[in-house]
């Protein structure tokens, strides 16, 4: 594996690979198993697999954790080698942003909701780092863990509105043991709250079950359904449950048609945690 810091360097290094398929998996470091199965799926479809570890400033608001986000190069880059990613990119913020940004890519109306309510310019800042990315890299295809679901939505739109030649592969979510959605963030959480947080996933798991059954019928019952099951844990925190058509994240009048989603976003003491579920009712119910 080649470890690479420099846009110039990875450049010379992808030069010779152009004919081949190129796989890239963007990713913020501290890797757990989430990440190492979008690596997995991109070695069995790519013949180059880049991955990216770059904690992105344009993302993170100004009270946000951005100077405490977890970071260990050294066990990023033992991990990416035994996946089997072929290069690593690790660029320094210097690198990615050598002077003043006077540029961003914005996606309209799907940030207005879910994450981008609470957390304003985040989604301009991941557009922008990811096109400078892709203008980097150049992949065919790029993966991208569903736990994400709504900044998934925005790639995906930000790339077919804008003709960037890449394939979105969106992946689905890798849980611990007892549900738990993979996440760097979750090293924050105390023991306490690692076991409260196992709600966001049982409520999420319940309310399809009540959806297949038949007893939640409408966005509203979903939603409702799913915010007091998280209420009924102490110290949960809701920012948002919320009930969306998929991938347009418009507003539903039935869950009988159609594809939509179940997301929520809840803090822990100090750890903001986001889960979703995605539905199908033309193939589920």
């Amino acid at each position: 594996m080649k470890l690479i810091d420099t846009v110039r360097q990875l450049r010379r290094e992808l030069k010779p690979h152009r004919a081949r398929t190129v796989g890239f998996v963007p990713t913020m470091g501290y890797l757990h198993e989430g990440h190492l199965s979008l690596v997995k799926r991109a070695k069995a479809e790519c013949d180059v697999v880049v991955m990216s570890i770059f904690v992105n400033p344009l993302q993170f608001g100004p009270n946000e954790d951005f100077d405490r986000y977890p970071r260990d190069l050294e066990r990023d880059a033992a991990l990416a080698r035994e996946a089997g990613v072929d290069v690593l990119f690790h660029p320094s913020v210097r690198e990615m942003y050598p002077e003043p940004m006077l540029t961003r890519v914005e996606v309209s109306e799907i940030t207005d909701r879910l994450c981008g309510v609470s957390r304003p310019g985040h989604f301009a800042g991941v557009a922008t780092v990811v096109t400078k990315l892709f203008n980097i890299v150049q992949p065919d295809r790029a993966y991208f863990g569903l736990k994400d679901a709504q900044q998934v939505a925005v790639i995906q739109k930000m790339v077919r509105d804008l003709h960037i030649p890449v394939e979105i592969v969106p992946c689905e979510t890798v849980r611990e043991p007892d549900g738990l959605a993979m996440s760097s963030r979750n090293v924050y959480l105390s023991p306490e709250e690692r076991e409260k947080a196992r709600i966001l996933s049982r409520s999420l798991f319940e309310a399809r079950d009540g959806w297949s059954s038949g007893e939640l019928d409408t966005p509203e019952e979903m939603t409702e359904f799913v915010r007091k099951r998280i209420s009924s844990v102490p110290d949960a925190d809701i920012d948002y449950v919320e009930t969306w058509s998929w991938p347009d994240l418009k507003p539903l009048g039935t869950l009988h048609d159609g594809k939509f989603i179940v997301a929520v976003a809840v803090r822990f003491g100090k750890t903001r945690l986001i889960d979703n579920l995605l539905f199908d009712a033309k193939e589920e119910r």
